[in-house]
């Protein structure tokens, strides 16, 4: 089998587009950034129509873009501060900043998903 079809919300689908996106323009490996594409390829037909339908969706996808980018530099920030075994300040306001960014991040998803019609919603509970 070489791919398999699953439903997902809207957002889940925008998600996953943004992230393909920015993976798109940030690996430098070859044969991953192939994988990267053929991967968006599959997808952006899903996306495209939708898209169409609801204008307001464009704006919504950027802001999730945005979104995933900032988590993006944030997980490399941490990822380097670990490495260097390096536990300071600015470790602990980055850690921090995952869970607020990540908190905003399924804020779109969920503003996509309901002005989609999306069947399926992103839910979220923390203690």
């Amino acid at each position: 089998m070489s791919t398999i079809l699953a439903p997902v919300s809207i957002g889940e689908l925008a998600d996953k587009i943004t992230i393909l996106e920015i993976k798109s323009e940030r690996i430098a490996d070859p044969q991953k950034l192939q994988n990267v594409r053929t991967e968006l390829d599959g997808l952006l037909p899903l996306w495209t129509p939708l898209a169409e339908a609801q204008p307001e969706m464009a704006t919504l996808k950027i802001a999730l873009r945005e979104a995933n980018a900032l988590m993006w530099d944030v997980q490399d920030a941490l990822r380097a501060k670990e490495a260097a075994q390096v536990f300071d300040d600015a470790f602990v306001t980055l850690a921090r900043a995952v869970a607020k960014h990540n908190g905003d991040r399924v804020a779109v998803k969920n503003q996509i998903n309901r002005l989609a019609g999306s069947r399926f919603v992103e839910e979220k509970q923390y203690r």
